[in-house]
């Protein structure tokens, strides 16, 4: 779990200086106190949706949690230069190991709207797929394989070059089919 260090470090210390304790926090973000104390220790894989939440009950931008630098200048990523990569694991009740690699393509830009990723979607024969929600938007471009999307009762079967772009709110769920695939997506999320 050493991937998700920094973010269960970023967790404690944006809760910390916000004077919450866990307890309040879980009132404010509505996720489980057991929750919270798992991914501050970093012993859970996060998936975005609770991310979002947390960030909503602190009081912050995702962004803040994920990867804030600083920087006032515009973010330029050259190639597959990024090494920040942040590791969800979707959405499985109890995932310990991550089927979402995400890598930042803004993190040196300060006070975004919009986070732009790069996605590698691991493949999972698993059908236990929970279906979450957040507030905001998503754009996906499908760059390699293919994916697919629950959203709401419906299914959505992308290919490369394929996009789709949809309201958050609807319950969603994004996996790979029949092998990994990667993606561009960009998640907004108002504040």
């Amino acid at each position: 779990m050493a991937d998700n260090n920094k973010l269960a470090e970023r967790l404690k210390q944006q809760r910390e200086q916000k004077e919450l304790d866990i307890a309040q926090l879980s009132k404010q973000s509505g996720l489980s106190t057991e929750q919270i104390k798992k991914l501050e220790e970093g012993s859970l894989a996060p998936s975005l949706a609770p991310l979002i939440k947390i960030a909503r009950g602190l009081g912050v931008r995702l962004g803040t949690l994920l990867d804030d630098d600083p920087g006032l200048s515009p973010a330029v990523v050259r190639g597959e230069e990024s090494e920040k990569v942040v590791r969800f694991s979707g959405n499985s009740k109890a995932a310990r190991e991550s089927e979402l690699d995400f890598t930042s393509l803004a993190s040196e830009k300060k006070d975004r709207h919009m986070e732009p990723f790069i996605i590698s979607v691991k493949y999972s024969d698993s059908v236990d797929r929970c279906l979450s929600s957040h507030e905001g938007e998503e754009f996906i471009y499908v760059l390699e394989g293919d994916i697919e999307i629950d959203y709401g009762k419906h299914k959505y079967s992308l290919s490369k070059s394929d996009s789709i772009y949809y309201d958050s709110i609807v319950p969603h769920n994004v996996h790979a089919m029949g092998r990994d695939a990667k993606i561009l997506a960009v998640v907004y999320t108002p504040f």
